[in-house]
């Protein structure tokens, strides 16, 4: 095989999945074909080395950690061989992201019909190896219910094909052999209701059900086979669909509803509660949730047909017969999307409890009978409450699927103790209302000690005896499901000590410890997206490298603060999995679990050159501050130094910058040096407003500070500049010189803090500038530093502080078309919708294009990152750029979105403050 890794980095990225559970691999490899599969699985089985299959990594179990040899498909093995529209077939190879198998259906008006919430970057091999659900399994099935045929190699290394009524080979000669010997019992215990996942799904081969080997190697979890190829059923996707959202007193009323509702033939029937409405509230923003029926529980109902008119007449009978106290019908798209986008988010919002403590998988998605799901959530939320313990339930109620994180005490003694009797309660529990320990993420490594509390002494033999017949010599994923390891070993989240003393950031969400704020990483993977949405993770949007995603850092991070790096956050792998880290903030806002990976590399940064010799460029680019105030002493003398072709390559050269960047011209005459004795702007009789100038709009594009007292003044403001040069300090905080940092930011802070003091609003030009005084300010210099968050609340984008005015028109923008590259700290921090809505205001069409422009402040400069920055650069913005019109107006607040965009694209492009102005030329509006 030719992609192999053994390194401590790449073991380090793959010791866990999105589950509880670390269990670092010996090996990881990336088969390109079937070929090198079978080579891996023969070397494995000739020198008992475990092996594991692995997907995207999303499973919560812990179905995708192994101590041997794990395989990750995702890699090289995801094309899509093949749609057949005629026989509503697809072809596809395991690690294909289902999104990318919908949007080859989507031509022909089909689809594939289980779509769990990862359903951006799970694959196609993982759903078959857990038998995933999602939320429209209702309408469509579970993937066991769309498989048609599997190409499969057995752990035995027989290569068969896996289908209905199939057999001849050895090995399916034994398993039905297997069948005969347990009918009885695969009659009466097993396929009981639709989510009824644990164990094996042995009823599939029963004769009146043809014998159906490819339904049942769904769920087994990569413990019978490795999956080659699938050969699934596309379902024709409704050419209509409406949201009923049905408002209860709480969750458990909502769910008693259900079974009245399941004879409407719903496509989805989702139910959420006030816990979590609340976290995406807290947490994202108000302006996040769409307006609800009242109720403290909501049902998401969802149908599908072929007309409006139908969908209309179907939801006033299924209101009618819903009990609920108040419902809403939506049919507009975006809305739905945000409502939709609550449910989606829940695996991520829901790892912080309502108290803001960690929460976590284990007892993650139990099942029951729909009819039982009522009294099953009220005695679940009792046993909870007895053991003090929270959690935001939500789920597939129209199948009796219920989700929840739980807030396991495991940062204390006891955490364990009470984890393990908890789980043991809550599977008696389950069982009781005969219920299913896993709905549809598999049993893995937190329910196989479970299953003999759901199943007799023969239905686990049976299991047995079907493993061996597939794998007798257990190589594949051992100690799941059958002879399984103890839910509680290996566990990730028995945390070592926390790591609180000299860290420079506060980290107020996490009690001061850097431990925990690594830690907040669950792994659900919304950083290794397929079809990318916000900025997260950029460079691994270009490289496709686990090492590269939010995730792959975080768990490296993670392998470091316990201790099992050689160096801990000094350690040579730390480095290297953050080094083509953008700092761009988006998994701030992008990552479910509020991960900020910028912060905890500028941290390791300032950790491991603290009292040593830097590289090059933190001198250089990290200190531009201090060079931009010299260069402002002589500019044009300045410029034409560095413009000069040998002295340009050698101040390159011995600042680490890459050769191949061309270093920007400091403005003749910065906005300082250009202002007069006048430190109001204005008539003086309009309300006060303070425009805080920094570095990079002073000393590189004085024209936009200028513009902006243009607006504010013809808004009738009276503009106060500051008459101090006042820096953030963002520059510092990127390359982690975060002493110096700090004492920047006390005098920023201090000096803008008398106005915030007065009430006297304070707008920034620079999106991450800005940021830094709206969050990194009071994370460096603590929640409880009044002056920070003074500042930090007074503090506004230009956009925000325009809106905001209560007379304020906006000039006409009509028949402007805008292609908007919103700063990626803009983005996470502020959140770029006050600039959409003003632009709106305004008449201008605009298009947002999302991403990161590559450049990000110096990493796009440092010399080794070049080729990065351009690949980002391709991912979105640049195309964007080339498909646009030639009046397309470019708007890029950030001066490394300007200035990539000069340097890659020869484009030009303006502020907001600039636009404006009227400092752009803009067609005439379309009546003039």
């Amino acid at each position: 095989m030719r992609d192999v890794d053994a390194t401590s980095r790449r073991r380090a990225e793959y010791s866990s999945d999105a589950s509880l559970y670390r269990v670092p691999p010996a090996v990881v490899a990336f088969p390109r074909d079937a070929e090198e599969v079978a080579a891996a699985l023969a070397t494995c089985a000739a020198e008992g080395v475990p092996l594991t299959s692995r997907g995207a990594g999303t499973s919560i179990a812990g179905n995708a950690v192994g101590p041997g040899l794990v395989l990750d498909f995702a890699r090289h093995m995801r094309r899509v061989k093949s749609v057949d529209p005629e026989t509503r077939t697809a072809v596809v190879e395991p690690g294909v992201v289902l999104d990318t198998l919908q949007s080859r259906a989507a031509p022909y008006g089909l689809r594939f019909g289980p779509d769990p919430s990862t359903h951006d970057r799970c694959t196609i091999g993982g759903m078959i190896g857990n038998n995933a659900c999602g939320s429209r399994a209702l309408a469509y099935g579970r993937t066991a219910d769309n498989v048609v045929a599997l190409d499969v190699l057995t752990g035995g290394g027989e290569r068969l094909t896996a289908g209905r009524g199939t057999g001849g080979s050895p090995t399916l000669t034994a398993l039905q052999g297997v069948v005969r010997e347990n009918l009885a019992m695969i009659r009466t215990e097993l396929g009981r209701f639709r989510r009824q996942i644990s164990g094996y799904s042995l009823e599939h081969l029963l004769p009146e059900h043809g014998f159906d080997v490819a339904k049942a190697m769904v769920g087994t979890e990569g413990t019978w086979g490795l999956l080659l190829e699938a050969e699934v059923s596309l379902v024709e996707a409704p050419a209509h669909t409406v949201l009923v959202v049905l408002g209860y007193p709480d969750m458990a009323t909502a769910a008693d509803a259900v079974p009245a509702l399941l004879p409407h033939l719903p496509v989805a029937i989702e139910g959420i509660d006030a816990r979590i409405v609340d976290a995406v509230r807290t947490r994202r923003g108000p302006g996040r949730v769409p307006p609800l029926p009242a109720g403290g529980g909501w049902l998401l109902v969802e149908l599908g047909g072929g007309s409006a008119g139908e969908l209309h007449s179907r939801a006033a009978a299924l209101v009618a017969d819903a009990a609920a106290g108040d419902s809403l019908l939506i049919t507009d798209p975006a809305l739905v999307a945000a409502v939709w986008r609550i449910r989606e988010d829940g695996a991520g919002l829901s790892a912080r409890s309502p108290s803001g403590a960690p929460a976590h998988a284990g007892w993650e998605d139990s099942a029951v009978p729909p009819e039982r799901l009522g009294a099953y959530l009220r005695a679940f939320e009792a046993l909870m409450t007895g053991y003090g313990l929270t959690g935001m339930p939500y789920g597939h109620f129209g199948d009796g699927c219920l989700h929840v994180r739980i807030d396991f005490p495991f940062g204390r003694a006891e955490g364990v103790r009470v984890f393990r009797e908890f789980l043991l309660d809550a599977a008696r529990l389950v069982a009781s209302h005969g219920g299913s320990m896993s709905g549809e993420h598999g049993d893995g490594r937190a329910r196989g000690e479970l299953l003999p509390l759901m199943y007799s002494p023969e239905a686990l033999s049976a299991f047995a005896a079907a493993k061996a017949v597939f794998d007798p010599g257990d190589v594949l994923n051992p100690g799941v499901i059958v002879r399984p390891a103890a839910f509680d070993a290996r566990l990730r989240l028995v945390p070592p000590p926390p790591v609180t003393p000299g860290t420079a950031f506060r980290y107020p969400d996490d009690h001061g410890d850097l431990t925990a704020a690594v830690h907040r990483c669950t792994g659900v993977g919304r950083c290794v997206s397929a079809t990318p949405g916000g900025v997260m993770c950029p460079s691994y949007q270009a490289t496709r490298d686990e090492k590269d995603s939010t995730r792959g850092r975080a768990r490296v991070l993670q392998e470091a603060v316990n201790g099992s790096l050689p160096g801990g956050l000094r350690a040579p792998e730390v480095r290297e999995v953050l080094d083509l880290c953008l700092s761009c903030k988006g998994c701030r806002s992008d990552c479910p679990t509020g991960v900020d990976m910028a912060t905890y590399k500028a941290e390791v940064l300032h950790q491991a050159y603290r009292r040593r010799p830097r590289p090059a460029a933190h001198y250089t680019l990290g200190w531009l501050p201090r060079w931009a105030r010299l260069a402002g002493q002589a500019p044009r003398a300045v410029n034409a130094v560095l413009g000069a072709r040998p002295t340009a390559a050698l101040a390159k050269r011995l600042g680490g910058i890459d050769r191949r960047r061309a270093l920007p011209a400091f403005a003749e005459r910065s906005f300082h040096r250009s202002l007069d004795r006048q430190e109001h702007h204005g008539d003086g009789t309009g309300p006060a407003v303070v425009l805080w100038v920094d570095t990079f709009t002073d000393h590189f594009s004085p024209e936009i500070a200028r513009a902006a007292v243009r607006v504010l003044n013809r808004a009738g403001l009276t503009v106060t500049i500051p008459r101090a040069s006042l820096c953030c300090g963002l520059t510092w905080i990127s390359t982690g010189q975060l002493g110096t940092a700090r004492r920047r930011l006390r005098r920023t802070v201090d000096a803008l803090a008398r106005h915030a003091e007065a009430g006297t609003p304070i707008v920034g030009l620079e999106p991450s500038c800005t940021a830094t005084l709206r969050s990194d300010a009071v994370e460096l210099l603590g929640a409880d530093d009044r002056a920070a968050r003074l500042v930090a609340g007074s503090v506004r984008t230009l956009a925000e502080f325009l809106n905001g005015l209560p007379v304020w028109t906006p000039p006409d923008l009509g028949g402007v078309e805008v292609l908007a590259q919103p700063h990626c700290h803009h983005h996470a921090v502020m959140g770029w919708d006050a600039d959409r809505d003003l632009l709106a205001r305004a008449g201008a069409s605009v298009t947002s294009v999302g991403g990161c422009c590559g450049l990000a402040g110096d990493f796009g400069v440092v010399r080794g990152h070049y080729e990065m920055s351009v690949a980002v650069a391709e991912t979105r913005l640049l195309p964007a750029v080339r498909q646009a019109g030639e009046d397309t107006v470019l708007l890029a607040d950030g001066f490394s979105c300007r200035t990539q965009l000069d340097q890659l694209a020869s484009a030009k492009a303006y502020h907001l403050a600039e636009l404006l102005a009227g400092d752009v030329a803009t067609p005439p509006p379309a009546d003039a």
